[in-house]
């Protein structure tokens, strides 16, 4: 089966392509791409006109929750891929904070099993540190590594014994597993909802800090510097954050770092009302820090932007910050909130967010994707940069539509996301 993609503007940093190229699909792999490719017998091409379309290597999300198994009223592993798609994301990597966990080579097989039956783009998986997530005794992580996970994570908290969570990064180092790092020191949280400041004092809310997230940064920087880890720090939200990964870089540590969109588009200030949409873990910032993060990836010091997928059911979400549970959706929104807030403001080039969005996480995680060769397998996504459309909550794919950026004015529209040479996405 053959599919031509014609006259598209294709962006491929990894290849140092940028310009109107047409390129070729030969059942799932990119057979050619050049300047004008003709085929002979057009009966046997499906032709999908790119004119006035950017043409990227897919999306790769390095951070997402899918629920599934034990919380599928949230989300399931078919509902959240074809959320992933609708986004233009061919790859994601869900956390292990399921129910139970994926702490163990059988879950790792038994989660695999799940996605081969409902998963529409590529699903590698990330296995929890320790057993249970209780962060005392550590997992099987060469087991799960045999089974198939890319990565480990104790997402959703930080492991806080820290012999024991150096102990991990000696064999993750053995293992060249990365490790991604929920930085959280949970003694310092308490029952902080938003971010400590003026506007928490406002709504009398209880507030979380910076420091809770810098000082698990510094520690597990210094841990991993010990160790020879790798290690990569998720969902960074501090000005600080960001000047730590940038001492760690200039340091020659194997340390990587991602910011999701939510962080750099909206500050504490946006938070208007008790509305639970806009509790996440970390919470939104200051302007200061959201200013910092946007420079830090300008600068190339933090490397990718993940979503944080984390839906919740309606009923969970309205309830009051101090009840319900932290987390927004983000698949969906994710390139036209990064188009919208950083590349069409000029803070980011179009090969900039490519390889924030997936020429940066292939190589973190060690995912052949994220290139546009001949050979290359054919992950990619097609959108229009210039279509200007309001978010709507109502018409995602997602389970779950707890968002903050319902009503929001944006540019940039997937229109098609393409998984091993296979359509799995067409805009309505």
């Amino acid at each position: 089966m053959l599919t031509l993609i014609k006259n598209g503007y294709l962006i491929d940093p990894a290849n140092d392509i940028e310009g109107i190229y047409d390129l070729l699909i030969k059942n799932n792999k990119i057979e050619k791409v050049d300047k004008n490719i003709i085929i002979e017998d057009i009966n046997d091409v499906d032709i999908i006109d790119a004119e006035g379309l950017l043409v990227m290597p897919g999306f790769i999300d390095v951070h997402v929750h899918l629920r599934e198994p034990g919380y599928e009223y949230k989300e399931t592993i078919a509902t959240g891929t074809m959320a992933a798609a609708a986004g233009g994301f061919t790859t994601i990597c869900p956390m292990p904070n399921t129910n139970p966990p994926i702490d163990s080579p059988d879950k790792v097989r038994d989660f695999l099993s799940r996605v081969e039956k409902d998963g529409l783009v590529n699903v590698l998986p990330i296995g929890a540190i320790t057993i249970g997530q209780d962060g005392l005794d550590i997992a099987d992580l060469k087991g799960m590594k045999e089974a198939g996970i890319y990565a480990i994570s104790e997402d959703g908290k930080s492991v806080m014994d820290t012999a024991v969570y150096a102990e991990a990064m000696k064999i993750a180092k053995d293992l060249d597993l990365p490790i991604f790092a929920h930085c959280e020191d949970k003694s310092l949280v308490k029952n902080g909802v938003i971010n400590k400041g003026n506007k928490s004092e406002e709504l009398n809310l209880p507030g979380i800090s910076n420091a809770v997230e810098d000082i698990i940064a510094a520690r597990d920087i210094l841990l991993a510097k010990e160790n020879g880890a790798r290690l990569h720090l998720c969902h960074c939200s501090t000005k600080d954050s960001g000047k730590l990964l940038e001492i760690a870089k200039d340091n020659g540590l194997k340390v990587t770092g991602e910011v999701c969109p939510h962080h750099f588009a909206l500050t504490d200030e946006d938070i208007k009302t008790d509305d639970s949409n806009y509790k996440m873990n970390p919470p939104l910032r200051s302007k200061e820090d959201v200013d910092a993060l946007k420079l830090a990836l300008k600068n190339d010091i933090i490397d990718v932007i993940a979503t944080d997928h984390a839906p919740h059911s309606a009923e969970e979400k309205a309830k009051s910050m101090i009840s319900s549970p932290f987390g927004i959706v983000g698949l969906e929104t994710a390139f036209a909130i990064t188009y919208t807030e950083l590349v069409d403001k000029g803070f980011l080039s179009l090969k900039q967010m490519v390889e924030k969005l997936c020429v940066n996480p292939a190589k973190i995680i060690g995912f052949d994707r994220g290139n546009l060769a001949k050979g290359k397998i054919a992950d990619l996504v097609i959108v229009d940069k210039d279509e200007v459309y309001e978010i709507n909550k109502n018409n995602f794919y997602s389970k779950s539509n707890n968002t903050p950026f319902h009503g929001k004015k944006v540019k940039g529209k997937i229109k098609y996301t393409i998984v091993s040479g296979k359509l799995v996405y067409i805009s309505k």
